[in-house]
């Protein structure tokens, strides 16, 4: 009896010893695994905080290019009424009537200096009179606010 008992404990021992060796391969393979999978996440996690920072970083590019487009439409918008204003004073129609002469020559003036105003937005060169002007008005009447930083713009006329 007692040859069959150490048989069967041996039989037992060996039976664990065997089911701890295969719970401990598994456990090392979960292990293995799982820090992969971290290791995975972890990036992907500093991959999502770039991609939030680089669109964070967008929206305010984004937001600052519309507040800069905003303030250039009040500009351009405060410029056109500067215009209207200035078509709103004459009655062209009776001027032109009485004295086509000197309207053709006004419109033809104003014409030349508005199509110089293109020239310049578009990148040309300032002239040497440009340069030398003593005030926007006089650089360009029909364009003073390219000139601004000559000299503070007089709106009277």
């Amino acid at each position: 009896m007692g040859l069959k008992l150490a048989g069967v404990l041996a039989l037992v021992i060996l039976l664990m010893g065997g089911l701890g060796y295969w719970y401990y391969s598994d456990s090392q393979s979960t292990i293995a695994t799982l820090q992969k999978n971290n290791a995975t996440l972890n990036t992907s996690l500093e991959l999502s905080e770039r991609a939030v920072n680089t669109f964070k970083s967008n929206i305010a590019t984004a937001n600052n290019q519309i507040t800069q487009l905003n303030k250039d439409f009040a500009d351009i918008r405060s410029q056109n009424n500067q215009l209207a204003n200035k078509l709103e004073k004459h009655e062209l129609g009776v001027l032109a009537s009485r004295k086509p002469g000197l309207v053709t020559r006004v419109i033809n003036n104003a014409t030349e200096k508005a199509s110089r105003c293109f020239e310049l937005l578009s990148g040309a060169e300032l002239t040497e009179q440009e340069k030398n002007a003593t005030s926007a008005r006089n650089a360009n009447s029909e364009c003073p606010w390219l000139f601004e930083d000559k000299e503070p713009v007089d709106d009277s006329n």
